[in-house]
């Protein structure tokens, strides 16, 4: 036997220590890999179910959200008066005000003026009224369930307003606006 070539104490050491530390590396690279792709999972299931990341085409909620703006959505149960909310039409997503719920009566006069039973509604949002396109007759009374929604920006909108849409079903709501998130410099609460 050539005791000559066997390796020190300190090489068998050392050895060992690589050997320890390839298999932590291992095990440690293998957790983050595993916790990295649960986090995605997550992130996109609640995006998804609770979430929605959406972005705006047109100009008919100018000035509250405009043309190429990305918003965040929240979904909820009910929605009220006043909530920028986005639904789903013709497997497009459109983006309206409600500005009245199932059983209000609304009435717009040839001024553009709201009412929502009798009250004129207090529009802050909007830069012009405008009676726009409108095809259905007033008094007009919202269907249950059902949500009727104008644009902030009454002249170029098509909302509630024409029979073709109507008024909205909870069941083709996506969400209430509630985060403009792009393009930064005017990143804001949706109000």
């Amino acid at each position: 036997m050539d005791y000559d070539n066997l390796p020190s104490l300190d090489q068998l050491e050392s050895e060992l220590k690589r050997e320890k530390h390839k298999k932590n590396y291992g095990q440690a690279l293998r957790s983050t890999i595993f916790t990295l792709i649960v986090v995605a999972a997550a992130a996109i299931l609640v995006v998804v179910l609770f979430l929605p990341v959406l972005q705006i085409t047109g100009n008919s909620m100018s000035p509250t959200v405009k043309n190429n703006d990305i918003v965040a959505a929240l979904k909820k149960k009910v929605y009220e008066p006043g909530d920028v909310i986005a639904f789903y039409y013709n497997n497009d997503v459109m983006v309206k005000r409600v500005v009245a719920t199932g059983g209000d009566v609304v009435t717009i006069d040839a001024d553009g003026v709201v009412y929502v039973n009798g009250t004129m509604l207090r529009e802050d949002y909007i830069t012009e009224k405008n009676a726009g396109v409108s095809d259905i007759e007033y008094p007009y009374t919202v269907p249950s369930d059902t949500y009727f929604v104008l644009g902030d920006n009454r002249y170029m909108s098509i909302d509630s307003r024409v029979s073709q849409i109507g008024c909205i079903d909870k069941s083709l709501i996506a969400g209430k606006l509630i985060l403009r998130v792009w393009p930064l410099n005017r990143m804001a609460i949706i109000d």
